[in-house]
Order: C-alpha cells, then sequence, then structure tokens
C-alpha cells in the first residue's frame, strides 16, 4: 500500500522554471512517479531539452510551453495552454522565480515591482488558471515553491524575502477557499541547495558559510526536493494543506 500513496499514474504536473535546478529535478521525480508533465520556463530551448530527457527515461507524455513569469498575460496563456494540450492539471508547482538583491535604501521601483510579479503575482495568476479543473474533479494539489528567506533573511535580500514570505501567506488563504473542494495548497521552503546559480556566484567561502550554519552541514543536491514534493503532491499529502514545509538541513533551527 505505501507505494501506491506516492502513485501518480493518471495525473498531470504543471511546474513552472522545468528547465533547470530544482524544476529539473522535480519534472524527473514526479516523472518517475508516474505523472505527465507541462513544463514551462522563458529558456524555450532548454525546456524542449529537458523535457526531452525526462519523457526518453521515464516514458511519460509531456509537452513545453515557453512563458514569462513577469508578462501577466503570458502566465494566462500558460494555464490555458497546458490544459488545452494535456486535458487537465492536477498538481501545479509554482517553481520560476528570481532574485535581485538591494538594500532597503537602494532599492529601485522597476525591480521591486518585477521580483513581486515573479515570485508572487505570477503564482497567484497561474493558480487562479488552474484551480476551477481541480475544484470540478474534486483533487487537487497545489505548491508554491518558497524559501527559507521567508523566515529568515541576509542583506539586501528586501524583495525577494518579502515576496517569499507573502507567498506563504497566500498558501495559508487559498486553503482555506479550495480545502472544501479537496484541493491542497502548501509550500516548500528549500534552504541551501546546490543548483547553477549559487554554485556559480558564490566564493567557496561564501558556500561554507552556508553549509556551516545548517544541521547536516552541507548543501542539498536537487534531487533532495522530490521526496517532500512527492509527498505533497501524491495521496500521501492528502490530510497536509496550508502548511510550509522547510526542506534546509536545519538551517532555519539554529
Amino acid at each position: 500500500m505505501t507505494p501506491k500513496l506516492f502513485d501518480l499514474a493518471g495525473r498531470v504536473a504543471l511546474i513552472t522554471g522545468g528547465n533547470k535546478g530544482l524544476g529539473r529535478a522535480l519534472a524527473f521525480g514526479l516523472a518517475a512517479a508516474g505523472a505527465d508533465l507541462v513544463l514551462a520556463s522563458r529558456n524555450a530551448a532548454e525546456l524542449d531539452a529537458t523535457l526531452a530527457e525526462v519523457l526518453a527515461a521515464t516514458g511519460r507524455r509531456g509537452v513545453a510551453v515557453p512563458f514569462d513569469a513577469a508578462d501577466r498575460a503570458s502566465v494566462a496563456a500558460l494555464g490555458a495552454e497546458a490544459v488545452a494540450k494535456m486535458g487537465r492539471i492536477d498538481i501545479l508547482v509554482n517553481n520560476a522565480g528570481m532574485n535581485a538583491p538591494q538594500a532597503i535604501d537602494a532599492i529601485d521601483d522597476a525591480t521591486w515591482d518585477r521580483v513581486l510579479e515573479v515570485n508572487l503575482s505570477a503564482v497567484m495568476a497561474l493558480t487562479r488558471a488552474v484551480v476551477p479543473g481541480m475544484k470540478e474533479r474534486r483533487w487537487g494539489r497545489v505548491i508554491h515553491i518558497a524559501s527559507i528567506f521567508a523566515q529568515v533573511s541576509k542583506e539586501r535580500r528586501n524583495a525577494y524575502s518579502a515576496s517569499k514570505a507573502a507567498l506563504m501567506g497566500l498558501c495559508r488563504a487559498s486553503a482555506i477557499d479550495l480545502g472544501p473542494y479537496g484541493v491542497t495548497v502548501n509550500c516548500l521552503a528549500p534552504g541551501p541547495f546546490l543548483t547553477d546559480m549559487p554554485a556559480s556566484v558564490l566564493s567557496e567561502a561564501e558556500k561554507q558559510t552556508f553549509a556551516d550554519h545548517t544541521c547536516l552541514g552541507r548543501w542539498a543536491q536537487p534531487d533532495e526536493l522530490v521526496g517532500p514534493a512527492l509527498m505533497l503532491a501524491s495521496d500521501a499529502g492528502g490530510y497536509v494543506t496550508g502548511t510550509t514545509l522547510f526542506v534546509d538541513g536545519g538551517y532555519c533551527a539554529r
């Protein structure tokens, strides 16, 4: 019975930012559990390549849909195209996001607006677009990828921390709205995950500082987010909603 709890056969998952990093790992993980896929991001070439790899490795069906999370019309079009091409969306993983570090007295309006649009407003808009079908079928899973920086932070993370904290609030409110229809809404809050971005921009000393702050003394690999996501995306997480699961190696315990 235990494997069946995590079985996603017959489900369709839409993952934004699915071309690389955490989104790519989640695409492989959910497809391996049986889900068909819609992968979406701005980079069409990377998106097509990732989708081809995932489908070849898992034997699932899927489509790639380029979109721009900073463009509200593009977000709405993604929701409509995903349903049109795959027939339904059962699992939505709002993973696309951005960070633009600025101190509080150096924030410019354009950067602030773009971070909030990509990290928060686009999440609202895409969720709004796909949940009607979930409500009708009385089953659905919505997973927002938040961050430990919703609860803790560091210098020059004003817009990013604000957007991720707001995402957790959106999650709680949406869970109340959608619970009566059998739809759960949760956040995953990753800690230090060794994706391309930190690997390329942080010095070895900076990476070690992050590792030392965790209880486990190391960075996570992208596929270590798959287990928590699979629990929330499947029947195994059917009574979990309106909450945030920190996947941070104990970073926030200190």
